[in-house]
């Protein structure tokens, strides 16, 4: 069927509606993945197994890199100019520490052809080997504008990996991964440090490409409703028969078990204004063995839901209470060739080190002798499938997800892409083994009897980024004394040259090259807005009728415009709020798991949007995403939480406020320029004015002043907080959206 392609496997996917089929180029040695489906939303992506080899970020450079002009398509930036014309619906590439991809979707024929077709010549012949500009640029280089200007390094992922180094989060995640693999490429930083990136040659560079960028080496995927055999066709005339198979030696090696526990600190910069004391960052991490069942990985991702995730998660207040940090979260990454498991302790002393592995410790023990919470679990596996059989990625390409996942197998030596899908099977198998010791054992197995374990300590430094910005002041000075005049004339010259190839425009012969849509590549059929508008008990009710495979979308909006402006500084507040505290029937944490067990989750915002001559909306939004038969449960949960929240738990509230606190401080250093920019807009636009104060500096300020005085201030805001429900929950405030088949739509109105 499929012409200079061996087919090694077949499967009906069920769970992902699709037929897979898994080939191999038979000249190439290319490795294939079909996802067929009825998708219109097609993607394609082309993958290379890349374990770096050292910290100079060779598959982070090229990944830029190769997107800066190819052989057939020349011109610096291909893909600014196919975005002129392009519908694509998803266009980008991505470094992980042990692959890279590039991944495309569109909806439109002709556009996917397009850029299938860039995306495979960037990759395979792109201009790097004969522009060393393009790894100046997107690497490194010296700049220099005068013989008696200042030496500095430049280059875009130089600077990029610059910022990424100066946030907490991500020196604790790389530094966490690093310690747990030291002896793998897993033990560096495939991104780049900037330390040494301005260590790597064009040489080595030009050689990794060649390397790793071999059809050989490649893991290709196409998903949706595609013509599958005439791609196919495609991709051998026009690129992988031009190669043959070879032997690429890209294996990643498994990292030796440890004996005992091991130990790294390392530090992160701070400004005088955040201070170092309680501004420590810990992690907890372990490391599982290569190969374990799928079951297994999604069992600890279950377990990592029941004690670090969900309201009031057990591991997570047994932290808070011993007052180690005032943030915990974790996270279980199985998409690696040794999953790893984290526990992470945010703003608290480093001093607290061994009583956070002795509590970590403890409770995990604990968990194993007497059992986990049944409800819990039961919870967190019904929203873990809910979430997957929907299949709402947040807006990302189905196709991209399910690469992804599938690499999790196929990119290690498993030629059982398919594996990943079987969702019935391992759902089935957690639901049956809840109360069998199965999730104890699995905690014992491999979080308390494993050793390949690191704990990793992040300290607040006032003075390292000062230290290192010294030492690369100095290098690069004592680097230009030792250069003579000629040598300086030369770096000037460079410098000014790669300027001067930056600034100059592409040829309209080199513009020519790029597909650009013509007008009868474009659908004319209009697809159809589903919408009934209706009345119910005095509510506007909107219908969008589409069907959703069972699921109702609920939005209850409620307009917030009438608002007493005394109360919109606490806004953030009562949306961080509402659905984490207790209820008449309800605590807090069985309302989480009552929603989890019954819904596909409930969620809370303030939902703002600008319209024209400076009008705007500002509502407060909750979503319930439910199968019609829990339609009634989802009504009554709502009811529930709007009419008999209790907004006097004045622990709870610190505990919840403390933890937004938190939360904000940690996303203003690796998205401040927008917070700040959203500040600014704040003063005169009013859409701008309710997102600075509900999750913006005007909530951090707020949130500030309330935990710095909150024995003075929480009885006024406990009460403002009660207050506000009788202005917000009112029916000539609300407008109600449902999402569904007129099937569902039935079931809702009656319930309504």
């Amino acid at each position: 069927m499929y012409k200079n392609y061996k087919i090694l496997q077949e499967k009906e996917l069920k769970d992902i509606n699709s037929k897979g089929t898994l080939l191999v180029h038979e000249k190439s040695g290319a490795r294939v993945l079909l996802l067929q489906n009825d998708d219109e939303n097609k993607s394609f992506c082309i993958g290379f197994r890349t374990p770096p080899y050292d910290d100079t970020g060779l598959p982070h450079i090229l990944e830029h890199s190769v997107l800066c002009g190819s052989r057939k398509f020349p011109v610096k930036e291909p893909f600014v100019e196919l975005m002129k014309s392009s519908l694509n619906t998803f266009l980008n590439a991505m470094t992980f520490p042990d692959k890279t991809i590039y991944p495309v979707a569109s909806c439109n024929d002709q556009d996917f052809k397009n850029l299938m077709d860039v995306y495979m010549d960037a990759v395979l012949y792109p201009n790097i080997h004969s522009k060393e500009e393009i790894f100046r640029q997107e690497g490194w280089h010296y700049e220099l504008d005068s013989k008696e200007g200042e030496l500095t390094y430049n280059g875009v992922v130089y600077n990029e990996m610059k910022g990424a180094f100066s946030s907490p989060d991500d020196i604790l995640n790389r530094e966490s991964m690093n310690a747990l693999f030291p002896d793998t490429s897993y033990g560096v930083e495939s991104g780049g440090n900037p330390d040494n990136i301005p260590d790597l040659s064009y040489e080595k560079f030009k050689e990794f490409h060649k390397k790793y960028y071999h059809p050989s080496n490649s893991y290709i995927t196409i998903y949706g409703n595609c013509d599958m055999e005439e791609i196919l066709k495609w991709l051998n005339d026009e690129y992988l028969s031009k190669f043959d198979k070879i032997n690429v030696d890209s294996e990643l090696k498994e990292q030796k078990p440890f004996a005992s526990i091991k130990e790294k600190k390392v530090l992160y910069p701070v400004s005088p204004e955040q201070g170092v004391e309680n501004k420590a960052l810990m992690s907890y991490n372990v490391a599982l063995p290569k190969g374990s069942p799928i079951c297994d990985y999604m069992a600890l991702d279950v377990i990592t839901q029941v004690i670090l995730q969900a309201a009031g998660a057990p591991l997570v207040r047994s932290l808070l209470d011993d007052k180690i940090g005032d943030l915990v979260n974790g996270s279980f990454e199985s998409g690696i060739l040794q999953p790893m498991f984290s526990i992470v302790v945010k703003n608290c002393n480093a001093s607290d080190k061994q009583k956070f592995i002795d509590k970590v410790e403890e409770n995990l023990k604990k968990y194993v002798k007497e059992g986990l919470d049944k409800k819990a679990l039961l919870a967190a596996i019904n929203s873990y499938e809910f979430k997957l059989r929907e299949a709402d990625f947040g807006g990302a390409s189905k196709g991209l997800i399910y690469t992804i996942n599938a690499y999790s197998t196929w990119l290690y030596n498993d030629n059982d892409p398919f594996s990943i899908f079987d969702y019935t099977t391992y759902f089935d198998t957690l639901k049956a083994n809840i109360d069998t010791g199965y999730f104890e054992k699995v905690i014992e197995k491999y979080l308390i009897n494993n050793n390949h374990k690191a704990v990793v300590i992040c300290e607040a430094s006032l003075e390292v980024q000062a230290q290192k910005e010294a030492a690369l002041k100095e290098k690069l000075a004592k680097f230009k004394n030792s250069l003579s005049e000629e040598e300086l004339e030369k770096l000037v010259a460079s410098s000014q040259a790669l300027k001067e190839y930056q600034s100059a425009p592409d040829s309209l012969e080199d513009l020519a090259t790029i597909p650009l849509l013509k007008k009868e590549d474009l659908s004319y059929d209009i697809v159809p807005i589903n919408n009934k508008v209706e009345e119910i008990e005095g509510v506007k009710v909107l219908h969008h009728n589409y069907s959703t495979n069972g699921i109702g979308y609920i939005r209850l909006l409620f307009d917030l415009k009438k608002l007493p402006q005394e109360y919109v500084p606490y806004l953030g507040m009562y949306n961080a709020l509402l659905g984490s505290l207790d209820t008449k029937n309800h605590s807090y944490q069985t309302l989480e798991q009552d929603i989890d067990i019954n819904t596909g989750g409930l969620y809370v915002n303030v939902f703002t949007s600008q319209g024209s001559k400076n009008e705007y909306d500002v509502c407060l939004l909750i979503k319930v995403n439910t199968l019609y038969s829990n339609i009634k449960f989802s009504f009554d949960i709502v009811k529930e939480i709007i009419e008999t929240t209790n907004f006097h738990m004045k622990e709870r509230i610190k505990e919840c406020l403390a933890m937004e606190n938190a939360k904000l401080q940690q996303s203003l250093i690796g998205a401040g320029h927008n917070k700040s920019v959203t500040r600014s807009l704040s003063y005169f636009d009013a859409t701008n004015y309710y997102k600075d104060l509900t999750s913006g500096i005007g909530y951090l300020d707020v949130l500030s002043d309330v935990l710095k005085s909150y024995d003075e201030k929480i009885e006024d805001v406990m009460n403002k907080l009660e207050e506000m429900s009788k202005y917000i929950f009112t029916q000539e405030n609300l407008i109600v959206s449902f999402t569904g088949s007129d099937e569902g739509y039935q079931q809702f109105k009656e319930e309504a």
